[in-house]
């Protein structure tokens, strides 16, 4: 069916539209900036823009509302004056059905989940029906919660925290997120609860994660009087995302966002939600997935945990035929790579904390194949993207890709605990000059 997806650039929305392609819906995506969506209609529209909304929507049978605005001042006012034109502009355009994703909570204080569940009355008044479930922390990489996750584990193995650290909660996996807002196409509108298989909290969130990355366990200190408020400013000289929405986040962190009515749901989908040990390792999983697919189009510097360089080298006299020719012959030598005196001396480095670099050189560069530390993830002509093995300070990815003109080098680093942070941060200085002649390196082998 036609299904226009509201918030497609946001982190569940882009999943979510990838998932509607996946199942031959005819997707529209929008949101402000026009998403770029492999299989979908990407447009852009201002939600606030009813006339235009009602033309992107029209021919629509459902639609997908994933809009919040907490970067603004007063986000309260401003969603359910969204939600309230949304309604409008649905039922101008026909729709059938409009499924909300909100939050979870009871009578909840905060004004971020008071503001999820107004959303969901707001959109519930007008002309067309709705299906609102209500979910806690969706765990996936791009997920603000997720991520304030990451970096407090992978940064800090020793931490004073609020006593919000005990507030149950029952995060949910991003694909049994998408799992229930697909089967939402289906069930009676009205309200439902969903969560993961496991109700938990953030001090024991923490301890899985740090189990999920093969980290120490990390150590934690509740600190009675420690108020939201000034743990979020604490949080902001740890956590790299966006302070205004980590700060309405951490406000709602008070309350215990737990599914309260499991048998309406559990009847409804017939779903079975996975634990929060099988959830956190999904979200990793997919992550080095997605990089493996998308490394060559990722930009310079930090996003959702992984750290990437990236420079571009003129071919001119090279053509792309000779590189793709020379990329085929990677293994057995530093030499491949450039600068071989540094590789050899990042080799011993490595020895010193237990890894056993072997240069090696399979008969052909096909996807699969393990060639000197690396195992070969993506290889097309003029496209080869490696993941190391075994790579101390976290997992790393090395790619390049060619045009007519230019030839394009990325490099990422997702950090593993303090060793990996300090490996990146150290070497940082330096990074984009050592990229900058390897890329030299790999257009002058081509000529």
């Amino acid at each position: 069916m036609r299904i226009a997806v509201v918030g497609a650039n946001g982190f569940v929305g882009r999943a979510l539209a990838v998932a509607l392609v996946e199942a031959a819906h005819d997707v529209i995506a929008l949101s402000r900036h026009a998403p770029e969506i492999a299989g979908a209609d990407g447009r852009s529209v201002d939600v606030a823009d009813e006339t235009a909304l009602q033309s992107a929507l029209a021919g629509c049978e459902i639609a997908f509302y994933l809009v919040h605005s907490l970067s603004s001042k007063d986000f309260r006012a401003r969603d359910r004056q969204l939600a309230a034109g949304f309604g409008r502009a649905a039922a101008a355009a026909g729709l059938r059905r409009i499924v909300y994703l909100g939050g979870l909570g009871h009578d909840p204080a905060s004004a971020h989940l008071a503001s999820r569940q107004e959303v969901g009355t707001a959109l519930a008044s007008g002309d067309v029906p709705v299906v609102e479930l209500r979910a806690a922390v969706v765990l996936g990489a791009g997920s603000i919660s997720f991520e304030m996750l990451r970096y407090l584990t992978e940064r800090l193995p020793f931490m004073v925290c609020p006593r919000w650290v005990r507030t149950a909660i029952q995060p949910i996996a991003l694909a049994d997120m998408i799992r229930y807002l697909i089967g939402a196409i289906d069930v009676e509108p009205g309200v439902y609860e969903v969560g993961g298989a496991d109700v938990t909290s953030y001090r024991e969130m923490i301890a899985a994660y740090a189990t999920a990355r093969g980290l120490r366990r990390r150590r934690i200190i509740d600190v009675p009087y420690l108020t939201p408020r000034l743990s979020s400013y604490w949080l902001d000289l740890v956590t790299p995302v966006d302070r205004r929405v980590s700060h309405a986040l951490i406000e709602s962190l008070g309350t215990e966002v737990i599914v309260g009515d499991h048998a309406r749901t559990d009847a409804a989908f017939a779903i079975e939600p996975m634990g929060l040990a099988d959830a956190l390792l999904a979200a990793l999983a997919g992550q080095t997935l997605e990089i493996d697919h998308d490394l060559l189009r990722r930009e310079s510097g930090l996003r959702d945990g992984v750290y990437t360089v990236r420079v571009v080298a003129p071919l001119k006299s090279a053509t792309p035929a000779r590189v793709d020719s020379d990329l085929q012959r990677i293994g057995g030598s530093y030499s491949w790579y450039g600068l071989t005196f540094l590789w050899r001396v990042r080799a011993l480095i490595g020895r010193g904390v237990g890894e056993h670099w072997k240069l090696s050189s399979p008969t052909e560069i096909v996807q699969g194949a393990a060639v000197d530390w690396w195992l070969v993830v993506r290889r097309e002509r003029g496209t080869l993207v490696l993941r190391a093995i075994r790579w101390f300070p976290g997992e790393a990815w090395l790619g390049y890709g060619c045009d007519e003109e230019e030839l394009v080098q990325v490099g990422s680093l997702r950090p593993k605990g303090i060793p990996g942070f300090l490996y990146w941060t150290l070497l940082q200085p330096v990074h984009r000059r050592v990229f900058q002649a390897l890329a030299r390196h790999r257009v002058a082998r081509a000529v």
